[in-house]
């Protein structure tokens, strides 16, 4: 273990030479975190959403019927207990939820007036703002219909409640988002082109006909970009905290240890990539097209997946940043625990697996 810690202290020091690569891990993060602190805006196609209806009545079937007839919406299970459409929200299997009162059609024909609760999960503010907005017009337009032919006209007023981001935020919906752009792009293309390095200058050749077993040698230049991400990791989220008064709801040891396997997932990405490449010139590129291109725009965070073809919401499982996105978002905007985010937990260990095992295989100590 002696020569292992040698290697690794070899290439900390190398590291923190290098200014550019410095540069790379520690500009990047900050710059990025600054310029996506505000959300873009999506169109919304087929949005998972259940109604919760205790009035069984005329009015709040036809309203619902008009909802199931939207492109916009995907009506599940009609959840009537609280705690049950509560955890939906916090499972993330449903975006928005329209609570219809018991009283609802006697309220609007005897009083002229009913409401009704549109409940929205806000992590992502402006998913749920164009959401709440469909849902307005539905009822509006379902407003507009019964005024036709009544002598006084009716009032429909929704009221809407926003979880997790009240205000609307863009940061409880970026953070998360970058926190997997900047880990994937430091980590794998860092130690790809780390080690391709080595294969380029020669030094490689060297290394490998040591006593020192070649898998070490690998493993040792991954070890100081899974402490350099963890910096990173460290400064987005005090940034997110105290710049864009972002607390963290959960748990911060939670969180730092999914960012930890995250962090392994991509490292060994970038080991792969580095077997399969030759130059720095190839590492990069893969690493850069092959990596920011999918966590862009399969990660959730940017594009909806949910309004994606079904083919590409396919392709988004693979994505390990789709699954560390929904853990962060889960962790630092819900307030969940490791009960709720296992499932995604178990993903990243597979893929993180599978890449292990697919570079050693593919590893060859004789150079070609």
């Amino acid at each position: 273990m002696r020569q292992f810690f040698t290697f690794v202290r070899k290439e900390c020091y190398h590291v923190l030479r290098d200014r550019r690569t410095l540069l790379i891990l520690f500009g990047m993060p900050l710059a990025q975190i600054l310029i996506f602190g505000f959300a873009l805006t999506n169109e919304v196609k087929n949005a998972r959403i259940v109604v919760v209806d205790h009035a069984k009545d005329n009015a709040s079937q036809r309203i619902i019927a008009q909802i199931a007839a939207s492109n916009y919406f995907e009506l599940g299970e009609d959840v009537m207990d609280r705690d049950r459409m509560e955890m939906a929200f916090r499972e993330g299997t449903v975006k928005l939820a329209v609570v219809f009162p018991a009283n609802f059609h006697n309220d609007l024909v005897h009083q002229n007036h009913a409401q009704i609760q549109v409940i929205a999960d806000a992590s992502d503010p402006n998913y749920a703002t164009t959401l709440t907005n469909y849902v307005s017009s539905i009822i509006r337009d379902y407003q507009t219909e019964l005024s036709e032919n009544a002598a006084l006209p009716y009032r429909i007023t929704p009221q809407i409640r926003m979880l997790y981001n009240p205000q609307l935020k863009g940061a409880p919906n970026f953070v998360p988002g970058v926190m997997a752009l900047v880990l994937m792009l430091v980590s794998v293309m860092m130690t790809a082109i780390a080690i391709v390095r080595e294969k380029e200058t020669g030094t490689m050749e060297v290394l490998l006909v040591s006593p020192f077993r070649p898998v070490w040698v690998i493993l040792s230049k991954a070890v100081p970009y899974l402490f350099l991400s963890l910096i990173n990791v460290l400064s987005i989220v005090l940034m997110s905290v105290f710049v864009l008064r972002l607390p963290v709801a959960g748990s911060w040891l939670l969180l730092f240890a999914e960012s930890t396997l995250f962090i392994i997932t991509c490292l060994t990405l970038g080991i792969f990539i580095s077997i399969k490449t030759k130059t720095q010139q190839v590492a990069m590129l893969v690493s850069l097209m092959g990596m920011m291109l999918p966590t862009v725009m399969f990660s959730g965070f940017m594009f909806p997946i949910e309004n994606m073809p079904v083919p590409l919401q396919v392709i988004s499982n693979i994505v390990p940043a789709k699954w560390f996105y929904i853990i962060v978002k889960s962790i630092m905007i819900k307030g969940m625990g490791f009960a709720e985010i296992w499932k995604e937990t178990l993903v990243l260990c597979g893929i993180t697996l599978f890449f292990f095992i697919v570079s050693l295989k593919s590893f060859k100590i004789r150079l070609e």
